[in-house]
């Protein structure tokens, strides 16, 4: 997986999803190299997960 692209399968994502999960096991200091993987590894997940997962919209009456 090249970060900064979009995850193209589900195994890209779920090699994202640990990667985040690995990285959130670290005392991250803003503005390192871990916190800007994490946010781009973060942006790359939430975008798969709205193509793929998306929320309906609440049904109003």
């Amino acid at each position: 997986m090249v970060y900064g692209s979009s995850n193209k399968n589900d195994e890209e994502y779920e090699q994202a999803l640990k990667k985040i999960y690995a990285l959130m096991q670290f005392e991250i200091i803003p503005n390192s190299a871990k916190s800007n993987e994490l946010e781009i590894l973060a942006i790359v997940v939430k975008d798969y997960e709205n193509v793929h997962f998306p929320i309906p919209q609440p049904i109003e009456n």
